[in-house]
């Protein structure tokens, strides 16, 4: 929710057009969430009504499913597969190209990414979260200054948290605490609307839009302290960081490696990973070369290769790397852990690995 000072403004369901009208007008294609075979994901917006009105998510380990409700709100769900992160951070780019010129020589040409002006609604704190981590590990990334230069994001308070999150206990929701232009609450007869920053202002004062009421005021702060209260998940001990590092023998790694399939689901959905693997794509004619980056995963063997030779060969090894890194490595980094508590990792794994419980065999010493 806005500062205390500063009261949102109020936009009726049947009005949610003008709002995407507007974001039009300054010049961004509209992105948001649709329903694309049986989840959520982003895509381009050409009208409201292809907003996933109507449908919740349902979410446990390894299991992700949709499901119609008699709401009229359009972002009653948790999470679905994608964050921010592929457009911000491609799946796959070419970053530069060698090209060898007719007397033998060889130039190097960088590439410009393609950097087109997106709006993007509806996007959760936990995400924004993970964004702004990301911009810090790329800060020094042309490719991905260019894309991420042209996000304008519209986050959304999130009300209706899936029994897989646990963004309560690392501090990253359910309510917006920044990262966006323009903040959102959803109630079933409309939205509260409010900016953070110049272009966000610009955009709402357009609208012309009356108030919030004092009653929707409270009724959206009462949404949020529920979805807050309702989270059961939660991340073990002041420093799980702490306890990784000290547990690297510990058995458990060994009885999560007898489950994972180091299928690289996790690190695929997350939104804060950034594994990545520079490859050389000569062409057939040997006159061009691209430099190709793709993402890549720390469970993928040939992540870890080191002069021909798989340091982290075992899966055991592969899943430990991606944990101690991502809960305590990411301390020494960025100064916080590198989980914003969204539970996709927990969803989509294939085998039903829940981080929690895996936190919890190692820091309470069961199996």
């Amino acid at each position: 929710m806005p500062s205390p000072h500063r009261r949102p403004f109020f936009l009726l369901r049947e009005e949610l057009e003008r709002l995407l009208d507007a974001l039009r007008g300054s010049g961004h294609v509209c992105i948001g969430p649709q329903v694309r075979e049986g989840a959520i994901v982003y895509d381009r917006l050409d009208t409201s009504v292809e907003l996933p009105h109507g449908w919740s998510d349902r979410q446990s380990p390894g299991e992700y499913r949709l499901h119609r409700t008699g709401s009229p709100r359009c972002f009653a769900w948790a999470s679905g597969p994608q964050a921010l992160k592929p457009l911000s951070f491609a799946p796959e780019e070419v970053l530069w190209r060698a090209l060898r010129d007719p007397d033998g020589g060889l130039r190097f040409n960088a590439v410009e990414p393609p950097a087109p002006s997106l709006a993007v609604i509806g996007v959760k704190a936990c995400d924004l979260a993970a964004l702004a981590m990301l911009d810090r590990h790329f800060a020094g990334d042309a490719p991905y200054q260019a894309r991420r230069g042209g996000l304008l994001l519209l986050g959304v308070d999130c009300h209706h948290p899936a029994a897989t999150c646990f963004c309560r206990s690392t501090g990253d929701g359910p309510a917006l605490t920044g990262g966006y232009h323009i903040g959102m609450t959803e109630l079933d007869e409309g939205f509260l609307l409010w900016s953070s920053g110049d272009t966000g202002e610009e955009i709402l004062a357009s609208l012309t839009l009356p108030e919030a009421s004092e009653t929707q005021l409270e009724r959206a702060n009462q949404a949020l302290e529920a979805a807050s209260l309702g989270q059961t998940r939660r991340l073990p001990g002041p420093e799980p960081g702490r306890i990784l590092f000290d547990s690297l023998d510990h058995p458990a790694w060994s009885r999560l490696a007898e489950r994972c399939l180091s299928c690289g689901n996790c690190t695929a959905v997350c939104p804060t990973c950034f594994c990545h693997d520079p490859v050389s794509e000569p062409a057939l004619d040997g006159h061009e070369s691209p430099q190709v980056r793709r993402w890549d995963s720390c469970f993928n063997e040939g992540h870890s290769l080191l002069h021909g030779r798989a340091v982290r060969g075992e899966i055991k090894l592969r899943y430990r790397q991606w944990l101690t890194h991502k809960l305590a490595g990411w301390q020494a980094q960025f100064g916080r852990s590198g989980c914003v508590g969204c539970g996709r990792c927990i969803a989509w794994c294939p085998a039903g690995i829940d981080l929690i419980e895996a936190l919890k065999s190692i820091a309470e010493g069961r199996l």
